[in-house]
Parts: C-alpha cells; sequence; structure tokens
C-alpha cells in the first residue's frame, strides 16, 4: 500500500490530530506514530505538517500542552480540550456529509 500524499490530507489535516488526541495526550512523535498505526501504516505525515497544525489548534482553543519528562526525554504533550471535543464532534459530522456527497457522485447509479 502506498503513502497519502500530504497534499491529499490538506483540510483534514486537524480532524486527524484531534482524533488521535481524543483518547490521550501525546507529545508529537507519538502523534505522527499513532497516525501511522490507525492508519495501517498508510498516513506518513512528515514532522514538518504535523508540528505547525499543533500549534495552529493550540492557538485556536482546541489542544492544551505542557512540558513533560517521556522516557527520560523533555517533550511538549498536547490534549484536547473542551473546545477540542466539540471541533472534532464538528469535524466528524462535516466528514461523514463530504463522504457520502462524493460517494453519491462517484458510485455508479441504478438506470433510471
Amino acid at each position: 500500500m502506498r503513502d497519502v500524499n500530504t497534499d491529499a490530507l490538506r483540510g483534514h489535516m486537524d480532524a486527524l490530530l484531534l482524533s488521535v488526541l481524543e483518547a490521550e495526550p501525546l507529545h508529537g512523535y507519538a502523534i505522527i506514530e499513532a497516525l501511522q498505526a490507525r492508519s495501517g501504516g498508510v498516513l506518513n505525515v512528515p514532522t514538518g505538517t504535523v508540528y505547525p497544525a499543533l500549534r495552529r489548534l493550540e492557538q485556536a482553543g482546541y489542544l492544551a500542552s505542557e512540558w513533560a519528562t517521556v522516557g527520560g526525554r523533555k517533550r511538549r504533550t498536547y490534549r484536547l480540550t473542551s473546545a477540542g471535543r466539540t471541533a472534532l464532534a464538528g469535524e466528524r459530522s462535516a466528514w461523514r456529509e463530504f463522504t457520502t456527497t462524493i460517494a453519491s457522485v462517484l458510485e455508479p447509479r441504478a438506470a433510471e
């Protein structure tokens, strides 16, 4: 299976990051690993894409961060805020609507 192009993820990165952080706080590299694991290895998102998105989500109030020692190293750990949970619910709803709409165009129709 091939990696998904980062351009193909444009517009969906926020939802992916919020979703990965829904269960527990994680540091940046663990977020990247979680994206890979949850996608079956298909999503290989570069750090240059993830870290700016994390900062943007934190500035929007969807994430909070703090420094923590993980494996003997100091790392910034991100967690979802209540505003982030609300945003994630909205992202999921928008995603379902989007995929339903696109599928209605792409899927073959029965003869009318």
